[in-house]
C-alpha cells in the first residue's frame, strides 16, 4: 500500500468535499471544514496539479502495483471530478461580479469611467499564477516599505506601505485591515493580491496593524484605523500619495472596521486625541465583513447603527458558503445601505465563495480584484476634475 500517495489523496479529497459541502456543526469539525474547504474552493486549479504530480509520482516510482494502489487512483479520479466542479464554480462567480457591478452603477457604468483613470492593467486570468503558485502576490515594480509607526501601541500600531518602484505622484490611496475576529491577525496577510495590483498600477496602499483582544475592545481598533487615516493624511505625500482621494477597505473583522470608519467620518467620539484630523474616506471596500455588534455590545458598535443619505460608496462582496458570516447578513447591510444612502451600493454575492477568499489568486478572487479597480475608477471619475490625478 503506498501510503505517502494515500495520505497526498485523502487530504486532497478532504478538502474537496468540504469545498463543495462546508459544514457548519459541531464546531471541530467546522473549523477543519472552514480551513481545508477554503484552501481547495480558492485554489483547485493547484490542488488538481498536485493531485496530478502525486500520481504521476506514485506510477514513476512503480507504487500501484497492487489492488490498493489502484483503489487509491480511483479515488483520485474521483477527486479530480469534484475538483472540476468546485473550478467551474469559482470561475462562474465571474459573471455574478459583473451582475453586480450592472446592478449597483447602471449599465452604462463602463462608459462613465474618465479615460485617464481606465485601468491599465490586462484583464485576463493569470494561468501560470493561478496554476502554480496562487499563494504568491509579490510584483517586481512594487516596492514595500515595512513598519511605519503610526502610534503609540508598540507593534500594533505599525503599517507598511506599499507603492510603484517609480515613485508616484498624487497617487490615489487605498487602506486595507486585517481580519482575524479581533483577536489574531497581522498587516499584509489577506487581500496581498488587490494591495500588489493597485500599487503596480499606480496607487499607494497601506496595510495596518491595529490593537487586538482582550487587551483592547471597541472601539479601541476603530481608533487605530481613524489614526492610519490621518497618519496618511499628515504624511502619505512622503510615498506619492493623494490623501485626498482615499478609500478604506478591509477583510472580516477588518471590513467591519472599514464599515464603522467610512460611516463615522471625522466624529469626535471615535478621534480621541485627534479630534480635528480629517478622517473623512471616499469609499468603502468590504470583503466578507462582519456587520453585527461587536461582540454583545450596544448596537452603536455595528455599522448598521450609523447609515445615513451621506454614507460613501460601498463596495460589497460575500460568500454565498461563508460559514462564519452568514450572507444573509451582508445583504441585510447592502438593502440597508441602498435604502438610505444617496450614493451606489455595489453587492457582489459570490455564490460559491467561503469565508475568507481574498487569500489566494484564484479566478474568483480575480474578478473581484478587476471589479474593485472598477468601482473604484468610477467613483474618482465622479469626483470634481481638481481631484482627478494620472495613474503615476
Amino acid at each position: 500500500m503506498p501510503f505517502g500517495y494515500l495520505w497526498a489523496v485523502a487530504l486532497t479529497a478532504t478538502g474537496t468535499v468540504f469545498a463543495l459541502a462546508p459544514v457548519r456543526w459541531p464546531r471541530p469539525v467546522a473549523h477543519l471544514s472552514y480551513f481545508l474547504g477554503l484552501i481547495v474552493n480558492e485554489i483547485a486549479f493547484f490542488a488538481g496539479c498536485w493531485l496530478v504530480l502525486t500520481t504521476a509520482l506514485a506510477f514513476g516510482q512503480k507504487d500501484i502495483d497492487t489492488l490498493g494502489g489502484w483503489a487509491i487512483v480511483g479515488l483520485a479520479a474521483v477527486v479530480m471530478a469534484g475538483l472540476a466542479v468546485v473550478a467551474r464554480r469559482g470561475l462562474r462567480d465571474g459573471a455574478s461580479v459583473e451582475r453586480a457591478m450592472t446592478e449597483g452603477l447602471g449599465p452604462d457604468w463602463g462608459e462613465a469611467i474618465s479615460p485617464d483613470l481606465r485601468p491599465r492593467s490586462r484583464r485576463r486570468l493569470p494561468p501560470a499564477r493561478i496554476l502554480f503558485w496562487p499563494f504568491l502576490a509579490y510584483r517586481f515594480d512594487v516596492r514595500r516599505v515595512t513598519n511605519l509607526r503610526y502610534g503609540d501601541a508598540g507593534r500594533r500600531n505599525l503599517l507598511n506601505v506599499y507603492r510603484h518602484r517609480s515613485r508616484p505622484v498624487n497617487a490615489p490611496v487605498l487602506i486595507h485591515m486585517h481580519g482575524g475576529g479581533y483577536h489574531r491577525g497581522r498587516k499584509g496577510s489577506q487581500s496581498r493580491p488587490l494591495l500588489y495590483r493597485l500599487a503596480s498600477q499606480g496607487w499607494v496602499c497601506v496595510s495596518a496593524n491595529y490593537r487586538l483582544r482582550p487587551g483592547a475592545e471597541h472601539p479601541d481598533h476603530l481608533i487605530d484605523l481613524k489614526k492610519v487615516i490621518a497618519w496618511v493624511r499628515e504624511n502619505g505625500h512622503e510615498y506619492g500619495a493623494d490623501p485626498a482621494v482615499l478609500f478604506v477597505a478591509g477583510s472580516s473583522a477588518g471590513a467591519h472596521m472599514a464599515a464603522l470608519a467610512a460611516l463615522t467620518q471625522n466624529d469626535p467620539v471615535f478621534q480621541p486625541g485627534f479630534e480635528d484630523a480629517d478622517t473623512s474616506v471616499t469609499a468603502a471596500v468590504c470583503l466578507n465583513a462582519y456587520y453585527g455588534q461587536y461582540y454583545g455590545q450596544s448596537p452603536e458598535s455595528s455599522p448598521l447603527s450609523h447609515i445615513t443619505p451621506d454614507a460613501p460608496p460601498f463596495f460589497i462582496a460575500h460568500g454565498g458558503r461563508d460559514t462564519l458570516v452568514p450572507v444573509e447578513d451582508a445583504r441585510q447591510f447592502a438593502q440597508a445601505l441602498r435604502r438610505t444612502s444617496a450614493n451606489p451600493v455595489v453587492y457582489a454575492e459570490l455564490r460559491d465563495a467561503h469565508h475568507a477568499f481574498d487569500l489566494f489568486h484564484s479566478p474568483r478572487y480575480d474578478a473581484v480584484v478587476n471589479a474593485v479597480e472598477d468601482f473604484a475608477a468610477w467613483v474618482r471619475s465622479r469626483e470634481p476634475a481638481s481631484r482627478l490625478f494620472p495613474h503615476t
